[in-house]
């Protein structure tokens, strides 16, 4: 198998491109671009249509998938998740090839272009700081009843081995924590492992049924703190953890008492929650939504009110947005910059408009402020950004990223920054506005590799 950086992985694919793509690679500055990982790619290929009368088949498409394998196989054997790359195919086959290699200072981004990129190593966004706070008083739900949930239990399911009392110390041991009693309750009467059930579906069924969840085993119990929940800093950096004063369950991205014990089937977590809200009960349970980055909605009160009552208690999800702390000023939501200051903003996001570019100064000053995005061609100073002094997070379209590094006006308040590219755009000059906000950090460039070749006179299509 040859590298990655050899330029015979490359040219299946890039014969392929080149069919696909002569009329944009014949025009000035033509070129062809995309990204390729070991869990798939993004890559510009006309889409395939199957034969007459039949659906499309792999073998319709086999000579793409052993070209995209070639490439995903050397990245295999360099130890590499991913690489972008940026080709320049002229009509006589000649070839300049570009190779990005990200490194580890930029997330991956969307095909070709960089992701977010990490100014300060190990940094993570606000929400992802942030612990539950104190409820004073809170206490267990009036419905807890250890003795009915264990009779329940084991009436429902019948024949289940459960943990000793040496294995629940040993994950508390691990967690960390002291399981609350329903919990441990619910280990001991069943250990949760399906090796237990001896291949008996139907044992496997009730004990579902019983609980209304998929069981973890009680050696896969975890804390499901905020690193477990990881995000990417371009969609981290704009959530925020709003916790009404009604509110059951905090809005966080994860805590310390959210101890997670089952799934719903569907990839949304179930834990018991040891860190309720200001209207919540310690040990309520909760529902942790995996298509959400941050907060849980409330499922039961008790784990004797989800088994024994049957009560679940899913409320409907706050919006982020309909508070002062998330605002989207655009021609559909938030009118102007002025609706949106307000003391408690923290993320601003600054989206297409009806009118004219708009002006940063009626969030200057604000306390909170600490994530900006402004679409393109959208803010009529640039530089009125450096009267923002609490901005963890910027995204910006690489015309106002210029006019900050141009004035040395880049905030060093920074903890991460993206680029917002609109349009085909060629990926070489955001690559090169990526690196100069790298470098004013000391962080690891995006290594460039420019390989050469020849791909040949181009094959007539069939029938032509």
């Amino acid at each position: 198998m040859p590298s990655i950086h050899d330029f015979a992985t490359w040219q299946p694919l890039l014969r392929l491109l080149r069919a696909g793509n002569a009329e944009s690679l014949a025009a000035p500055g033509g070129h062809v671009a995309g990204r390729i990982g070991l869990g798939g790619w993004s890559v510009p290929l006309p889409p395939r249509r199957p034969r007459p009368g039949q659906a499309l088949q792999v073998e319709d498409m086999q000579d793409e998938v052993d070209a995209m394998e070639r490439v995903r196989g050397a990245l295999a054997d360099a130890g590499a998740d991913g690489i972008s790359f940026v080709a320049e195919i002229r009509p006589t086959g000649r070839t300049v090839l570009h190779l990005l290699d990200a490194g580890p200072a930029v997330e991956a981004g969307m095909g070709p272009y960089p992701g977010s990129l990490i100014l300060v190593e190990g940094s993570v966004p606000e929400p992802w700081r942030r612990g539950p706070d104190p409820v004073p008083g809170a206490v267990p739900a009036p419905s807890v009843d250890t003795a009915a949930l264990e009779r329940t239990l084991r009436e429902r399911i019948p024949g289940a081995v459960g943990a000793i009392e040496a294995e629940i110390a040993a994950t508390e041991a691990r967690l960390g924590v002291t399981l609350p009693d329903e919990l441990k309750v619910l280990y001991r009467v069943t250990r949760g492992r399906r090796q237990d059930w001896g291949g008996d579906h139907s044992a496997a069924e009730r004990a579902y049924e019983a609980l209304g969840c998929e069981l973890y085993p009680l050696e896969a119990l975890y804390v499901a703190d905020a690193p477990s929940r990881p995000c990417p800093w371009r969609f981290a950096a704009t959530a925020a953890v709003v916790t009404p004063p009604d509110a059951a369950v905090q809005g966080l991205v994860g805590s310390p008492g959210w101890i997670a014990f089952g799934d719903n089937g569907g990839g949304d977590r179930i834990a018991v929650d040891l860190t309720p809200g200001p209207r919540g009960h310690v040990g309520q349970l909760i529902m942790i939504d995996h298509e959400q980055n941050i907060g849980a909605v409330l499922l039961a009160d008790s784990l004797t009110d989800l088994v024994v009552n049957r009560r679940r208690r899913r409320r409907s999800r706050r919006r982020i947005d309909e508070t002062p702390a998330v605002a989207d000023v655009n021609a559909r939501d938030v009118p102007s910059i002025q609706a949106a200051a307000h003391p408690e903003l923290e993320v601003l996001r600054v989206g297409v408009l009806d009118g004219e570019p708009v002006s940063l100064a009626p969030v200057a000053g604000l306390p909170r402020l600490r994530t900006l995005t402004a679409h393109p061609g959208t803010l009529a100073d640039p530089l009125e950004i450096a009267k923002l002094t609490g901005l963890e997070f910027l995204e910006l379209g690489p015309e106002d990223w210029r006019v900050l590094l141009d004035a040395g006006a880049v905030p060093r308040s920074l903890s991460a920054a993206a680029i917002e590219v609109r349009g085909g755009r060629h990926p070489l000059p955001i690559v090169a506005v990526a690196d100069e906000l790298l470098a004013l950090w000391d962080r690891p460039p995006i290594v460039r590799t420019t390989l050469e070749g020849d791909l040949g006179p181009q094959e007539p299509q069939a029938g032509a």
